[in-house]
């Protein structure tokens, strides 16, 4: 059981270091989005994706490794996780303390992960919001200078060359 900790500790200090990774590069896209970089955006978002397809492979293995010890100490009911591990883990205070920082590191880089996240959430969505009030107030002006009569009170055709109502190139 002891090489199965030592597994489960080994991927917790991966899934550690790569979260921590993460908080810078989510914080550097605070600045692109307010810089409105499209390019770096872009390439930002792909080096995050390629971190979580990481984390993702590692959260595969760490389930792996946490059936293994579920199924070495006979646990087959009930909740199993990392919280109920350390419960489990009395006799060996070493191994407990150890997991237990691990869980608190993670839990901490984990949180300032979502903080930054959300804050860039919002930044996203005020973004979107300016975009539509934009579209809306183009769309308004355009339907305001096509409001245009002949003397007949037929409607007058003044159309902008390739300007509608709906931009298909987007």
């Amino acid at each position: 059981m002891a090489s199965l900790i030592d597994e489960l500790k080994s991927i917790l200090n991966e899934e550690l270091a790569i979260y921590k990774e993460l908080i810078p590069i989510s914080e550097a896209k605070t600045r692109i989005i307010v810089e409105n970089n499209l390019e770096a955006l872009q390439e930002i978002t792909g080096r995050e994706q390629a971190a979580v397809d990481r984390i993702m492979s590692l959260e595969r293995k760490r389930e792996a490794v946490m059936n293994d010890i579920r199924t070495v100490i006979n646990r087959r009911t009930g909740e199993f996780n990392l919280r109920t591990l350390i419960a489990l883990l009395g006799k060996q205070p070493d191994q407990q303390q150890a997991l237990s920082k691990l869980r608190d590191e993670l839990n901490d880089a984990v949180g300032r992960l979502v903080n930054v996240n959300d804050r860039n959430k919002a930044l996203i969505e005020q973004s979107l919001e300016m975009i539509e009030f934009n579209m809306n107030f183009i769309q308004s002006t355009r339907m305001v200078a096509d409001n245009t009569y002949t003397k007949r009170a037929s409607k007058y055709e003044n159309h902008i060359p390739g300007a509608s109502m709906f931009d298909a190139k987007q």
